[in-house]
């Protein structure tokens, strides 16, 4: 099974929920790994400590346009399907774009005087490390400057491979990184807060998620924080509301010491298994 904690904003506590279900699984004896797949900034490391094993560089081909050899004709412009490469045919100028090329290699099929190459760009890091219990953490981190994580994100999920239980900690909001990290899910746990931004921000994590057809359930932090309008709002669209964690000083010094509730409270623990129960039912409808 492959879960994803996703969000529509920042700041809510997907990794809080991510580490805590992670923590519960490896002590029912499961097989869990863990993959922080927000590669911007991951911090998964901070709660759940392992030995690290690997380091796996990510890098992809960048064009590389010879002005000596172009003919500015203008094909590899038009057979690139990002626009990342502009092509000034009556000033005989050609730029590649560094940030929009995708590595998809068109323009060099394209190119009918073999003008263009290629050469590695680095785009971050996969390291994946082994707890005590030999379960996995996973982590993707994007180099400073990187115009997009995705594929850094990518490389972390085909690491991750296919474990009994693979949980996602999912980058925020609702464009490209969440696209890729909730896909190969099997579940989503949208984690929010009781806030007009938080049920805004949940608003478009469900409308994407419906499109594409993924189930979902909704975990609300910070309970008693805001008001009670996103639970009226799950109720009336009929989406299943996994837990209330409530805004408590308690959870905030444990977490702030990189400690994690589910480890120090039986009460937590407890809540935590019960999410997995309610994933794993949900999952079988």
């Amino acid at each position: 099974m492959k879960i994803a904690i996703a969000s529509g904003k920042g700041g809510t506590g997907k990794t809080f929920v991510a580490t805590n279900l992670f923590y519960v699984a490896a002590k029912e004896g499961r097989q869990v790994t863990l993959t922080d797949c927000d590669a911007e900034e991951p911090n998964v490391s901070v709660f759940i400590q392992g030995k690290t094993i690997e380091e796996k560089l990510v890098s992809q081909n960048l064009a590389v346009i010879d002005p000596q050899l172009c003919i500015y004709c203008g094909k590899c412009r038009d057979w690139c399907e990002y626009n990342a490469i502009v092509c000034l045919e009556e000033q005989r100028k050609i730029y590649l774009l560094d940030d929009l090329c995708h590595d998809c290699g068109a323009c060099l099929v394209a190119c009918p005087v073999g003008a263009i190459t290629e050469k590695e760009r680095r785009l971050g890091v996969i390291t994946t490390a082994i707890t005590k219990k030999n379960n996995v953490l996973i982590e993707a981190r994007a180099d400073v400057g990187v115009y997009s994580s995705v594929p850094v994100i990518k490389a972390a999920l085909a690491k991750s491979g296919h474990p009994p239980l693979l949980l996602l900690d999912a980058p925020p909001g609702i464009s490209c990184p969440f696209i890729a990290t909730v896909a190969p899910a099997d579940f989503v746990i949208l984690v929010t807060e009781p806030t007009p931004f938080g049920l805004n921000d949940l608003s478009l994590s469900v409308q994407t998620l419906e499109q594409l057809n993924k189930p979902f359930g909704v975990v609300v932090n910070r309970d008693g924080l805001g008001d009670e309008k996103v639970y009226h709002w799950l109720e009336e669209k009929g989406i299943p509301l996994l837990m209330k964690i409530p805004f408590d000083k308690k959870i905030a010094e444990i977490y702030a010491r990189g400690h994690l509730p589910a480890a120090e409270d039986e009460t937590y623990k407890k809540h935590f298994v019960e999410i997995l129960q309610k994933v794993e039912e949900l999952c079988e409808k």
